[in-house]
């Protein structure tokens, strides 16, 4: 009897530690930290890419035989450089025809205006007539047009030979080459496309129901999402009022405004628009802190004095890489979860592990 007494009495004690026990492992470790006191901004935080203002695909400016090509995909080059030459053998022989039409077109002018000369002097002798002398006035003039004629021609094949040579029209970058020496291209035909890697411009789609309340003095930021710690600030420079008709959104381009960094174009970045210019006072949380729901509501823990989790529903201002602002549903003295809340639920017993107030 006394031994299967303190049997019983054994496992009942058992059982009690192993629910302590329990009870104790249930308290979720969480971090927590006091909202900061901050003015909110109405935002609207937009994803799109940056594309480069200026992209060209390049074409010969002449018919002809491809001689080489002196860039390949990812060269940088400078305006002006030569990308592409052309063989100029044919229009280095129409040049130099050219020139020597120019010389005998220059020595008949010549010839014409010392005729010309020696008529007048002989004509105030009365050696020749005033018809002679007319004649060879007229024909100096011939000569001075075939003259002008044959250095026109001269001027537009040393413009054609030129242009056996394919220069860039701005800095940029080559991202693609269409062609090898050896090949026969045509005028139309594209050999090679540039992109200027400055300035770059992010495009973004508004949504029709706030199209209207932006303008080109609008304030944006831009988070570009390679280099996630930095803020730069843009601007406004096209509001195509041209819809989505899918969609229902309208594009808005903005101008990278920063100058001591280099974005490439075909990148993600994110455009924060303040729209909207009153502004209220908020709670800057981090942004760990602030759940998102499928029905788009927002809400986060608070601890209470019993160290319990209680949920919050709230309504957010300011979104940006600083934290999240919110205007409702919070004091300035809670505690917020800004750890652990992934799996927390109401009324769930937390153990604070680290406190950032």
């Amino acid at each position: 009897m006394l031994k299967s007494l303190s049997s019983n009495h054994l496992l009942g004690c058992s059982f009690v530690f192993l629910l302590l026990s329990q009870a104790s492992l249930a308290a979720t470790p969480v971090s927590v930290s006091k909202p900061i006191v901050a003015e909110s901004t109405e935002t609207l935080t937009l994803s799109g890419s940056l594309t480069a203002e200026r992209r060209a695909l390049l074409s010969p400016r002449v018919d002809g035989l491809v001689k080489e090509v002196l860039v390949d995909a990812g060269y940088r080059v400078k305006q002006g450089q030569v990308l592409l030459r052309q063989d100029p053998a044919i229009a280095k022989q129409q040049l130099e025809q050219a020139k020597a039409a120019t010389s005998e077109a220059q020595a008949s002018a010549s010839e014409a205006e010392r005729l010309v000369k020696e008529a007048k002097r002989l004509r105030g002798e009365n050696y020749i007539s005033a018809t002679e002398l007319a004649n060879r006035e007229s024909n100096f003039a011939l000569t001075q047009a075939s003259l002008a004629a044959a250095k026109a021609m001269q001027n537009t094949t040393a413009e054609q030979l030129s242009r056996h040579e394919l220069p860039a029209p701005f800095s940029g970058v080559i991202s693609a080459k269409m062609t090898e020496a050896g090949e026969w291209v045509n005028r139309g035909d594209q050999v090679l496309e540039l992109v200027a890697l400055e300035p770059v411009r992010l495009d973004v789609n508004v949504p029709q129901e706030r199209f209207s309340e932006i303008t080109t003095e609008t304030r944006v930021e831009i988070l570009p999402d390679s280099l996630p710690s930095r803020k730069l600030s843009g601007k406004i420079t096209a509001l195509v009022p041209v819809s989505n008709a899918q969609a229902r959104s309208f594009l808005v381009r903005i101008l990278v405004d920063s100058d001591d960094v280099t974005l490439l174009p075909g990148t993600s970045a994110s455009a924060v628009i303040y729209i909207g210019g009153d502004k209220s006072k908020g709670f800057l949380v981090p942004r760990d802190a602030v759940l998102r729901h499928p029905d788009g509501g927002r809400s986060v823990f608070i601890i209470d004095n019993d160290n319990r989790a209680q949920r919050r529903s709230v309504n957010v201002g300011s979104d940006s890489s600083d934290g999240i602002i919110i205007t409702d549903g919070i004091s300035g003295d809670d505690l917020v979860v800004i750890r652990g809340n992934e799996v927390l639920r109401d009324n769930d017993e937390v153990e604070i592990i680290s406190d950032a107030r």
